[in-house]
């Protein structure tokens, strides 16, 4: 080919590429914490251009320690927000008009931690000598819990993050993120608890949800669908495709994340259904339902932590989920 040409060619090409890039909507997302595996799907679409395919150039702002995101959503600094079912319902009691559009997690990833074979069933943490819970944990699922198994609020001790009380006491039992803590305490110690992940025995808020204000769904509504359902396929492609650019960028923002923290994250992931069970199999990754939003609902107003005559259905909305886009994803990846 003519040099000329080939250098027309390419001048075009690149000043297309900066038109389109120049076209695209700039949002940013928040994270709840330092860049990790949980948060792949968002990572996922960044890299392989899903947001962009449907006219969004997209920003991803890590949570951590010092970072309080959600109140960075309120502010208007940014667009949208890793939050959760209960954070949200909290917000509606505040009047606060933030609104989750999608559930990145069908189960929330808190579980209760104990010792290799010290008990047999969930119920029998209820027996235990000790607890160790943070106080977040304390004023919520364990409230649920003490109903439910009779977990006794003075068994609990306080959670600082440091697994030793938990480690030195076979009796005891601790919460953890699947993901990270059962991780932590393996390296440590040779040995992995037994897990007793909460959201198979009840208590079921949708978590890492994806929560925005309502003036953006009122202003923005092709924003928030584009992005919903560009993070809704990227968790597709994260689970069961190539995720290597994703995990690359993960350890950019995140350069304390080793290979092997992310790959046990993603196979517990998998193997527990937190991001694809459930209703995913129908509605696709983010699935919400109203039946599920109530009946969360009740268990709370049932234990005290929401009010009985809040409108929490101020605190969803299921106009950007459902649409099944991930399932020809993972069927087309599942079938290579």
């Amino acid at each position: 080919m003519n040099k000329f040409l080939t250098l027309a060619l390419t001048t075009t090409a690149l000043t297309a590429g900066a038109v389109q890039a120049a076209d695209l909507t700039k949002v940013t997302f928040g994270t709840n914490w330092v860049a990790q595996a949980e948060h792949g799907g968002y990572y996922q679409s960044v890299v392989d251009g899903t947001y962009a395919e449907c006219g969004l150039d997209v920003t991803i702002q890590p949570g951590g320690p010092q970072v309080s995101n959600d109140a960075q959503l309120m502010a208007g600094r940014i667009d949208f927000y890793m939050g959760g079912t209960l954070g949200a319902m909290d917000a509606v009691a505040e009047g606060i008009p933030m609104v989750v559009v999608a559930a990145g997690f069908q189960k929330d990833p808190q579980v209760l931690m104990t010792h290799p074979g010290a008990i047999s069933s969930f119920e029998e943490i209820a027996g235990l000598d000790k607890l160790i819970i943070g106080d977040a944990g304390f004023a919520t699922y364990f409230k649920y819990f003490e109903k439910a198994i009779g977990l006794d609020a003075a068994k609990r001790v306080p959670y600082t993050f440091n697994p030793a009380p938990f480690i030195a006491d076979p009796k005891s039992a601790q919460q953890g993120y699947i993901t990270s803590e059962p991780y932590a305490i393996e390296k440590e110690t040779g040995w992995a608890p037994d897990l007793w992940l909460m959201g198979d025995f009840g208590y079921e808020p949708y978590s890492t949800t994806i929560v925005t204000m309502q003036k953006t769904i009122d202003e923005s509504p092709d924003v928030v669908k584009c992005f919903a359902e560009g993070s809704n396929k990227g968790w597709a492609n994260f689970l069961y495709g190539d995720n290597a650019a994703a995990l690359a960028m993960i350890q950019e923002h995140n350069p304390d994340m080793s290979s092997d923290k992310l790959a046990f994250s993603i196979e517990t992931m998998k193997k527990y259904g937190i991001v694809d069970s459930g209703d995913t199999e129908t509605l696709g990754i983010g699935a919400m339902t109203d039946e599920r939003m109530e009946s969360f609902y009740n268990s709370m107003v049932e234990v005290g932590v929401l009010s009985a005559d809040l409108d929490y259905k101020k605190a969803y909305t299921l106009e950007f989920t459902n649409d099944a886009a991930s399932l020809p994803i993972k069927e087309a990846l599942m079938a290579d």
